[in-house]
């Protein structure tokens, strides 16, 4: 009741847009590219990628910049006239942090899409928001160098959205996220300034880190309006390994024993629960021999050529089997990697056959509390009586445990028993000194739960930081905290 009152009495100081406004930002940006008072072309910017309808809500209009200097002009005239706005990408999260929960403008970045440059000598590229990420390492390829820091949807993202998100994805274990390849951001603030921050440089500690207090940020700070990226060189050689355990113990027992003992860090560690690895391979009409498997580890190593990584992954194998594995499948061509990676792909398609719901969650835990965490999740599947499969990186302890509705339940009891199921689940996470979200960012499905995991005085802090920057709160209020 709390929430819904100060919800409720946030939304009354952001005023409607009035025709006047309206004609504003049709002479900033063009006509063409403001939309407004069409609830069919609108609606698509209600929601992001979470099914439950109840996180949606509509814009009062959609605004198309295709520069920083209109952005700092929406900006101002927002500041001015008590309008919230909604940065928004491609609209992939699954937080809600791209959802208009006041209504008011939904700033979209579609049209500022360009490679502004790529710089070979230096090793980056500079790029507008809106470009997907797929596309940089389509362009950088030829050169012999690639992007390391996407996540795991790159093919349908917007770069703006993984720095807001700070996203992560399954190659974190050896190459990180996405904030070790940020080095500059040009940024529109809250107030319609335009700011650069950092540039091409490896180092610089002039005066406080804000690359960092942006990435990450959820568009609750700022705008990026260009962004730097560091690139990587591109390995030459890739190889997968689908590992079978028969518990989720001596899988996660063998994850620190493959880089400590191998003296290998592996590009990607996956793990996937029984419950997700069968429905998997069951969904895929899978032949591999999974049936025994209590677990399984999906493991990617690379390098720079071919010697070396035969070397590594015979290595791991070796190891696993060391480790109780049963069995160890090599992967070492295109086809049989796509052939592995369908089985991790696929957990949330399979589970979407048995039932259309489910909450796709992305807790972290310390990587040695991961056996804790599964045997703790089919702990609450049966006090709760429904499925909670548990898959993601193992190498990072990055778990997308995901509450799956229990088909005899209508769609009113699986709301009605979400809540306390993600309560319990958060609970559990805190305890083995985890928090509720690794990579899929707080937004406002998860802004309820952060007393679970976070002092008050940290809330306390952000929350200090953002009224700093934007006293007035209009660039996406609602989201990890109440202003």
């Amino acid at each position: 009741m709390a929430k819904k009152k100060t919800e409720k009495a946030a939304a009354t100081k952001y005023k409607p847009l009035t025709p006047a406004i309206i004609a504003e930002m049709e002479k900033i940006v063009g006509r063409q590219y403001v939309i407004h008072s069409d609830a069919e072309k609108l609606e698509p910017f209600s929601h992001d990628e979470i099914s439950e309808k109840e996180y949606a809500h509509m814009p009062d209009c959609v605004v198309r910049p295709a520069a920083a200097q209109e952005i700092a002009e929406i900006m101002k005239l927002a500041n001015r006239e008590m309008i919230a706005v909604t940065p928004r990408g491609a609209g992939s999260g699954l937080s809600g942090g791209a959802v208009p929960v006041f209504g008011g403008i939904v700033l979209l970045c579609d049209r500022m899409n360009k490679v502004i440059e790529f710089d070979k000598a230096n090793m980056t590229i500079t790029v507008e928001p809106g470009l997907v990420t797929n596309e940089i390492n389509e362009i950088v390829r030829p050169a012999g160098l690639f992007y390391a820091g996407y996540p795991m949807s790159l093919e349908t993202c917007y770069v703006g959205g993984n720095v807001a998100e700070n996203a992560g994805g399954g190659k974190a274990v050896k190459y990180g996220v996405t904030a070790r390849y940020v080095l500059g951001l040009e940024v529109v603030t809250p107030k319609g300034d335009i700011v650069q921050l950092g540039g091409k440089l490896v180092k610089d500690v002039t005066g406080y880190d804000l690359i960092h207090l942006m990435v990450g940020s959820e568009g609750t700070l700022g705008i990026f309006t260009k962004i730097i990226l560091k690139l990587m060189p591109l390995p030459k050689a890739s190889v997968d390994l689908l590992v079978l355990f028969r518990t989720p113990d001596e899988a996660i027992a063998a994850v620190p024993e493959i880089m400590t003992k191998s003296g290998i860090i592996p590009t990607a560690i996956e793990f996937m629960d029984r419950l997700s690895a069968h429905a998997a391979c069951k969904y895929l009409n899978e032949t591999l021999d999974y049936k025994d498997a209590g677990a399984m580890l999906l493991i990617t190593v690379d390098g720079p050529d071919e010697q070396q990584v035969m070397q590594q992954y015979e290595a791991i194998g070796e190891q696993c089997l060391a480790a109780k594995a049963i069995e160890v499948y090599v992967a070492d061509n295109h086809t049989t990697s796509e052939r592995v990676w369908k089985v991790r792909r696929n957990i949330a398609e399979a589970f979407k056959v048995q039932s259309p719901r489910q909450s796709l969650e992305d807790i972290v835990v310390p990587i040695a509390s991961i056996p804790k965490m599964v045997a703790g999740l089919e702990e609450l599947s049966r006090k709760h009586d429904c499925q909670i499969p548990c898959y993601g990186h193992a190498g990072d302890g990055n778990l997308h445990a995901t509450p799956v509705m229990n088909p005899k339940w209508s769609d009113q009891q699986w709301h009605d028993r979400l809540e306390q199921i993600l309560v319990d689940m958060y609970k559990l996470t805190a305890s083995l000194g985890g928090t509720i979200s690794g990579e899929h960012g707080i937004g406002h499905k998860r802004k309820k739960y952060m007393p679970l995991v976070c002092q008050a005085a940290f809330i306390d802090m952000m929350r200090a930081i953002k009224l700093a920057l934007d006293p007035n709160c209009v660039l996406n209020p609602g989201k990890i905290f109440d202003c």
